[in-house]
């Protein structure tokens, strides 16, 4: 309701109702607009009484306007029946032969009226009550199926490209396998990876690489409609080719998508240009499972990705199964450590001018409880790759140590034994302090144990490894160079480490076939190159009389190799240098 209008000064009568009613009630109003507002009733009030016959409506109308005006608590009532009762007919001079009459039946006006308009009030609420909470009810259910409906473009569709997501990608492909009635239908994916897609991120941060994912989404679904385009998240997206005809057909879908993506796209000002790896599978329905053929598509991206990137590779059983026994072969290996199923076998380093063993290099193997005996060919590898060759390489150490202790010869020196060190060992903090404990807990004179590392490790101008190798040298642990000329062949840089010994490589003994070969002028300067340093010289691959003659008449000072001594248990050994 308004504000009552300004109208004259009230009489007394309206300002004693109005300071009757002060405090009965909260009036959004002030004092003054009060007073207006009740002379504006006293005035209709002075005009039921004086009417004939007497208008009961007046009192109807007062009464709701109290009531509009929020004048309406029991308290207000009752303090405007008494005010009207004892004031309105003295102020207003109303007196007349039936006034007290006409008072009476105008007070039970103003009482009926008061309580209809408080009833109709209460109605009213109740309904505006009734009406705002259906009005909430159904904009609450309104935004319950809203918000469950965009659960749904969230639970099934990737936030970012709007692409279908893993979860929908993964339905769908169930739906294809499990709804064939034939089982010649056939079934094909194209797994996705973007190549070296955190360079993009790093150049020009992360808002750009969202924009450009968004924008190679876009190109794939249109390059390969209309097959389903899935994100799995990151950089990797999967293609679904449902009713594949053969291999071809899946394979015009993946170089569809490696054209789309080829294109530079100007993402933020910038042009990024992508390529991508793709790793195809196609079988028949009848022959897979959504999780073999996620596996499969999986194993054949990696293919892909280590051949370089920027291209595809299709999925091949053989070498699959060749990688996953491989793969359960290097699981393997902690277990195999645990259950003591690698040994050692030594095979002889023997010097050329007498014949004597001058020392013995320690070769793991495996006695694998289903394959058989393992050569190092079958694991060392598997183990550089996972870092499994850490505590292999710790035990192979640490076992060699343990049996060349107890090694005694008649007469001279026993010989020392010499332990293949890997890159991930000599990069290791602790390596030093590993090899020290080891000769101090075991008793093996430092002397007595060698260090294999082969020349491609040091070339790569760290410092750490050098310091590693000069702490070791300063224990007396004596340090060879392995495979010396299959890597860079440089002597120059052995001037500057604490290197004792050369093995040189097995490539340059089996070149010695004719007078005058190549090979033997090449082994004969690096055998005096390495004099000249101060080394000694292993040849490695040592497997004949001649060769053995050769080499000692070229200066070299040691042979390894099956002329000498096939690897053997550490006993075999024994007997020999006893």
């Amino acid at each position: 309701m308004g504000e009552p209008p300004a109208g004259p000064a009230p009489g007394a009568f309206a300002r004693a109702w109005a300071k009757a009613l002060s405090g009965t009630s909260y009036l959004p109003m002030t004092h003054a607009q009060l007073e207006a507002l009740l002379q504006r009733l006293t005035d209709q009030l002075a005009e039921a009484l004086r009417t004939e016959p007497l208008d009961l409506r007046a009192g109807h109308r007062v009464a709701s306007e109290l009531v509009a005006a929020h004048i309406a608590s029991a308290e207000a009532l009752g303090r405007t029946v008494e005010v009207i009762q004892l004031r309105l007919v003295r102020d207003l001079d109303l007196v007349a032969d039936d006034t007290a009459d006409r008072m009476a039946r105008l007070l039970a006006a103003i009482a009926t009226g008061y309580a209809r308009a408080l009833r109709d009030r209460t109605l009213d609420e109740q309904e505006a009550i009734r009406r705002a909470t259906l009005t909430a009810r159904a904009d609450a259910e309104r935004a319950l199926r809203a918000s469950e409906a965009r659960f749904r473009h969230q639970a099934t569709h990737d936030p970012l490209t709007d692409l279908p997501n893993r979860t929908l990608f993964a339905e769908r492909l169930a739906a294809v396998l499990d709804g064939s009635t034939s089982g010649v239908h056939r079934v094909g994916l194209c797994f996705l990876d973007i190549d070296r897609f955190k360079r993009i991120n790093d150049s020009y941060g992360h808002q750009i690489g969202d924009r450009a994912l968004v924008a190679a989404a876009h190109r794939l679904s249109r390059a390969v409609e209309p097959h389903l385009v899935a994100r799995l998240g990151g950089d990797a997206f999967v293609i679904l080719v449902e009713r594949s005809t053969g291999t071809g057909d899946v394979l015009a879908v993946a170089e569809s998508a490696l054209a789309a993506l080829a294109e530079p796209v100007l993402v933020g000002g910038h042009d990024c240009t992508v390529t991508a790896s793709v790793g195809i599978v196609e079988r028949r329905v009848a022959d897979t499972s959504p999780d073999d053929l996620m596996r499969a598509a999986g194993s054949t991206l990696h293919w892909a990705k280590t051949a370089g990137g920027a291209g595809w590779a299709m999925y091949d059983a053989e070498r699959d199964e060749r990688e996953q026994a491989r793969q359960a072969l290097s699981a393997a290996i902690p277990g195999g450590l645990e259950r003591g199923e690698f040994y050692l076998d030594y095979q002889p380093l023997t010097s050329l001018q007498d014949g004597s063993v001058l020392g013995v290099e320690a070769l793991v193997r495996w006695r694998h409880p289903q394959l058989g005996v393992l050569s190092p060919d079958s694991f060392i590898g598997l183990a550089e790759e996972t870092g499994l060759i850490v505590p292999l390489g710790a035990w192979v150490l640490a076992e060699a140590c343990r049996e060349a202790v107890g090694w005694s010869t008649a007469t001279g020196e026993p010989p020392y034994v010499s332990v293949n060190l890997a890159v991930r060992q000599l990069r290791r903090p602790g390596l030093v302090q590993e090899v020290r404990s080891l000769l101090r807990r075991t008793g093996l004179p430092p002397n007595r144990l060698q260090l294999e590392i082969t020349e491609s490790m040091m070339m790569g101008g760290a410092e750490e490894p050098v310091r590693t190798l000069r702490a070791l040298a300063d224990l007396g642990v004596r340090i060879a160079i392995d495979d010396f000329g299959t890597g860079y062949s440089n002597l120059a840089y052995l001037r500057d480490l604490p290197v004792t010994e050369l093995k040189v490589a097995g490539e340059f003994v089996r070149g010695l076939r004719a007078p005058e070969a190549a090979d033997e002028r090449i082994l004969a300067s690096l055998v005096s190159l390495a004099h000249a340093l101060d080394l000694t010289v292993t040849a490695e691959g040592v497997e004949t009389v001649g060769q053995a003659e050769r080499l000692r008449a070229i200066g070299c000072d040691a042979g390894q190799g099956w002329h000498f001594g096939r690897p053997a248990p550490a006993d075999h050994i024994l007997a020999r240098i006893r």
